[in-house]
């Protein structure tokens, strides 16, 4: 994978650059995403998208990411803070990528989601070729996941990985102190019962 001589430099400044941008939002969404945000612009090879096989014929480069968060009946999760477009989104803690980072508290990188047994399109927009999944815990408990996708295939690696779990832990952070379990409830009980 080609990277920049200095990405893990500034990847500490885009973290620190989000963490602070992010603690001075009153809204846990707006806080959280500053984080999700962050994780486009930085993670991944930037020449990915130009070697054979990462886009099939018609499709053009996008990069989404996004936070899910459980709602309080813990039997689906909300998407917040997202660039997917999927508004208020829900899908079951069970059900594909997302559900099985939830159920194993484990982090993965699909590098190719065409060969990956559990993964299933969520955005109807455009499918996603490579996707980074880790688990948002607090206090041991897993409040939901975190994701960032790119349509072409092999974009991101272990190393995006790693990354992608510190700028996790930054954003749960800002979630819990600026009130997004109470978010989250609020915007479950609005969209009503929950129907797989």
């Amino acid at each position: 994978m080609t990277r920049p001589a200095d990405f893990h430099a500034r990847a500490i400044d885009v973290l620190h650059d989000a963490n602070e941008a992010a603690w001075r939002e009153t809204d846990p969404e707006e806080g959280v995403r500053h984080f999700t945000n962050a994780t486009r612009g930085l993670l991944g090879d930037p020449d990915a998208p130009a070697q054979p096989g990462a886009l099939k014929p018609g499709e053009t480069q996008f990069i989404v990411s996004a936070c899910f968060f459980i709602a309080p009946s813990r039997d689906h999760m909300i998407v917040f803070a997202d660039n997917f477009g999927l508004g208020r989104a829900r899908i079951s803690v069970t059900d594909s990528r997302p559900g099985h980072t939830v159920q194993t508290r484990q982090a993965a990188v699909v590098k190719n989601t065409d060969e990956d047994k559990i993964f299933r399109q969520i955005i109807k927009t455009g499918r996603v070729g490579c996707s980074i999944y880790v688990p948002v815990m607090w206090k041991g408990e897993v409040m939901g996941m975190f994701n960032t996708a790119s349509q072409a295939r092999y974009m991101y690696d272990e190393e995006d990985m790693k990354v992608q779990k510190l700028f996790a832990a930054c954003a749960v952070a800002a979630w819990m102190g600026l009130g997004g379990p109470e978010r989250v409830a609020e915007e479950a009980a609005g969209l009503g019962p929950w129907q797989p």
